[in-house]
């Protein structure tokens, strides 16, 4: 099919406040050798799409400046070597950037099927939550049926994601929320428990909740002063894997704590591992979790879409904390 030369995107001119993200024009891109060019209808916005707006998280060296971890469409161009797409396939994608556009490459291996039924403002909300949520809790986490799971921030997308998947697994899983009407949201969605972080202290109320055992993974987005709360939530041999730090990349641990109760500290970041890596998680969840996608044991949370002229609008919405699940930008109809 023929492609146009340019597309609109959003791509910053510099770091800035919500309103550096305006539409601009740009060239299309071109897959490269073991990659697929998809015409985007949709993509996922996510916290770290605003760290990259604030120019504190760089990306890795070669990355196309254009936001956006996550996008939703079809396949349009094949590079060099390319063999489970054609041309025409519906696929939503983990990206290294560019999501926020009309048209975005992706390596082979990070592509996924659209789940049957799914619509393309749905499916692209999941890669960049489900790659992290996977990865991190069933990998460094080794999580299995019946362990109990504490994840932070309940209602944002990877708590969202967290809830579904321990839900899925078998895992008990209790959450922090910032109110009694987050707290209300995400028992609705299937958490066990929920802790209101402003009204009562998470870490006594997790031992209440366990029988004074604790959790055995804490799935720790905050970092901070969090990190040792965490630490005396978990039971012996229990795993603490960081996954962000929004209140800092420092703490201060109780080694002795560690030692006695044989802990595991541990983390990662999904943006700078390679494309072998990646594609690996991606046939780890097309194989055990998208299945639950199809027969309805899984669906979508999309909490609000705003068109890609808007990303700005959709910034300030993920800002604000209003959210309960994804926020998507719609690129076509």
């Amino acid at each position: 099919m023929a492609l146009p030369e340019t597309m609109t995107a959003i791509d910053p001119a510099g770091p800035g406040g919500p309103d550096v993200l305006v539409p601009v024009t740009r060239p299309v891109p071109v897959p490269g050798p073991g990659e697929v060019l998809i015409r985007v209808y949709a993509a996922g916005v996510n916290r770290p799409d605003i760290l990259q707006r604030l120019g504190l998280y760089p990306m890795p060296p070669g990355t196309t400046t254009i936001p956006g971890l996550e996008a939703a469409g079809d396949v349009v161009a094949t590079g060099q070597g390319v063999t489970r797409w054609r041309v025409g396939d519906p696929v939503t994608a983990l990206l290294v950037g560019g999501g926020y556009a009309e048209y975005a490459v992706a390596p082979e291996g990070q592509c996924l099927p659209v789940p049957p039924g799914m619509r393309f403002d749905e499916a692209a909300g999941l890669p960049e939550t489900y790659f992290t949520v996977w990865s991190n809790l069933f990998g460094l986490g080794a999580a299995k049926p019946g362990d109990w799971l504490l994840v932070h921030g309940g209602t944002s997308g990877i708590g969202v994601t967290a809830i579904d998947l321990a839900r899925l697994m078998g895992i008990r899983i209790i959450v922090t929320c910032g109110s009694d009407g987050k707290c209300a949201a995400v028992r609705q969605v299937g958490a066990d428990h929920a802790v209101d972080y402003n009204a009562r202290d998470f870490a006594a109320e997790v031992r209440e909740i366990t029988g004074g055992r604790g959790v055995d993974v804490v799935l720790d987005m905050v970092g901070g002063d969090y990190v040792p709360r965490n630490l005396v939530c978990l039971a012996e041999g229990g795993r603490h894997v960081s996954i962000a730090f929004q209140r800092g990349p420092r703490a201060e641990v109780d080694i002795g704590l560690v030692m006695r109760r044989r802990l595991v500290l541990t983390g990662s970041m999904l943006r700078p591992r390679d494309t072998a890596f990646k594609a690996s998680v991606a046939r780890e969840l097309e194989a055990k979790v998208w299945p639950a996608f199809a027969d309805g044991r899984l669906f979508a949370r999309v909490d609000k879409r705003f068109p890609l002229a808007e990303a700005a609008a959709a910034h300030r919405y993920m800002e604000s904390g209003a959210h309960v699940g994804k926020i998507v930008l719609t690129v076509r109809d």
